[in-house]
């Protein structure tokens, strides 16, 4: 260690060049990685849910739960198994133990459910899907006096909007500079709430289906097939080939009053609208939304992959600036639950502290030491976090309210480890001894001490890496900025 540390005081150059290095990848993997409220995790628990119209929760569990239990119980890759029964629907949670793939136990499950044969009778396919913890940007809220199927319009116009939405592009050099490594901005995924999803319902009537001489199975089987797409093949010419396919989806009341029931050889129709009311309106489910006093709907904002919560924010703050005009002047948008504003906080508390720690730094070295040797000391500090910046996509951590807590726990470490090699150097250059001789023999001299100091740190934030489960996938990222911070 000794012959390192005196090569680099003699080649001064190369030193000021790794520490150049340092700043500049640590700068440009800043504005590279993602930035969201919280680390994205798998909760490594899947689940399969299963309607049963009508069904009691007595009825669901026995139906439903039970023999999806007992099909799944000595599963290989369970940890823990638990279910829950409703009016309706019953649904099993698998949590998958730490050692096995949750895709591959969810493909076993699949396996295991579909091979079931003592389900009750009218229950709907099972639905298999893994439970993911989502990251909510904001919520938008859409209130008006109006009807449900009007408050409905806009906000589905309003959600297409602003999925579609391409912010524009920055105007100054600096900005087009940095969002040219940070990647574009907009919103890729938005969940509308609060209100009921559309619905189209036939009500038939008994004495028309009498007078018609038609079941419900007729109908049910004509109403089947009269809305479907179906592929046609190909054919082939000379100037390729062509894909043929039969589109008769219906989406309307009116598309659906269309479908002949009966066709007789005479050429008469009996249509759906005359032994049915088709009514275009919601799901019959108790779902009212308030904002406000008045009827509302709300957009729930998230970010996906590796987008910028920040950036997700801006954009959809930008597109219901530019949509507000558009809209009448009944219709109101507010936007509440902006958990980007949390990360902004954070991240404004790191670059406050950075600052002032950087200063108060300065300000006492220079009061005891030189000047530049005092301002070398405090260069020290960005080139640490810097450096642990750069080693954050190789140990897959992103910019989030965590790792900004680790950022500003370790402050207050690197700080002390550089006045202490400071003012050591400083100790003998007063002393007399050459400024080369003095930089390598003064952190010399203290450098075990320091190191040891260091590794004694970084091994107290170790076991943290250890931690299983979902809250282990939490808490590794202050050790994961703890540990390079101080080895930088």
């Amino acid at each position: 260690m000794r012959n390192l540390i005196k090569w680099f005081s003699r080649n001064n150059v190369a030193a000021n060049f790794i520490m150049a290095l340092v700043l500049l990848a640590g700068i440009s993997t800043w504005l590279k990685l993602k930035k969201e409220i919280f680390p994205e995790t798998s909760t490594n628990v899947v689940s399969v849910s299963i309607p049963y119209p009508g069904a009691t929760p007595e009825e669901v569990e026995k139906g439903v739960c039970i023999p999806i239990e007992e099909a799944l119980r000595d599963l290989q890759g369970i940890d823990v198994m638990r279910s829950t029964a409703a009016n309706s629907y019953g649904v099993v949670y698998v949590e998958v133990s730490g050692d096995s793939e949750v895709r591959d136990v969810l493909d076993d499950m699949k396996t295991r459910v579909d091979a079931i044969d003592n389900f009750a009778e009218n229950i709907e396919s099972p639905v298999y899907e893994e439970v993911l913890i989502k990251n909510q940007v904001l919520t938008v809220a859409i209130s008006a006096d109006a009807n449900e199927q009007t408050l409905r319009g806009y906000a589905d116009r309003i959600r297409n909007g602003m999925l579609s939405y391409v912010p524009k592009k920055p105007d100054n050099w600096l900005d087009k500079f940095i969002s040219s490594f940070s990647g574009e901005a907009g919103v890729s995924q938005v969940e509308l709430t609060g209100i009921r999803p559309y619905e189209i319902s036939i009500e038939l009537s008994e004495d028309a289906m009498n007078a018609y001489g038609v079941s419900f199975d007729d109908v049910a089987t004509a109403v089947r097939a009269s809305s479907i797409d179906l592929p046609g093949g190909a054919v082939r010419t000379e100037a390729g080939e062509i894909l043929i396919k039969t589109e008769s989806k219906r989406y309307s009341a009116e598309q659906f009053e269309g479908i002949a029931v009966i066709s007789r050889a005479d050429g008469t129709v009996v249509p759906l609208s005359s032994i049915a009311n088709v009514i275009d309106g919601f799901e019959d489910v108790d779902l009212t939304s308030r904002f406000n006093g008045k009827n509302a709907a709300t957009l729930q904002v998230f970010r996906v992959g590796n987008e910028d919560t920040l950036k997700v924010a801006n954009a959809a703050i930008s597109y219901l600036q530019s949509i507000r005009n558009d809209l009448p002047a009944d219709v109101s948008m507010e936007i509440w639950n902006d958990n980007s504003k949390y990360l902004k906080g954070r991240l404004n508390l790191l670059k406050k502290n950075a600052i002032w720690g950087l200063i108060l730094v300065l300000i006492i070295l220079s009061l005891f030491l030189r000047p530049s040797l005092a301002a070398l000391v405090t260069l020290g500090i960005p080139v640490s976090f810097t450096g642990a910046i750069w080693m954050m996509p190789y140990t897959d951590i992103s910019i989030n309210m965590i790792t900004l807590f680790a950022f500003i726990l370790v402050l207050g470490i690197v700080v002390d480890d550089a006045i202490v090699v400071g003012e050591n150097v400083f100790k003998r250059m007063r002393a007399g001894e050459c400024p080369k001789l003095a930089s390598w023999r003064g952190t010399h001299e203290v450098g075990i001490v320091v190191i040891f100091g260091v590794l004694t740190t970084a091994a107290a934030f170790t076991p943290m890496l250890g931690i299983s489960g979902v809250s282990g996938k939490i808490w590794r990222n202050i050790p994961w900025i703890v540990i390079p911070t101080l080895l930088f």
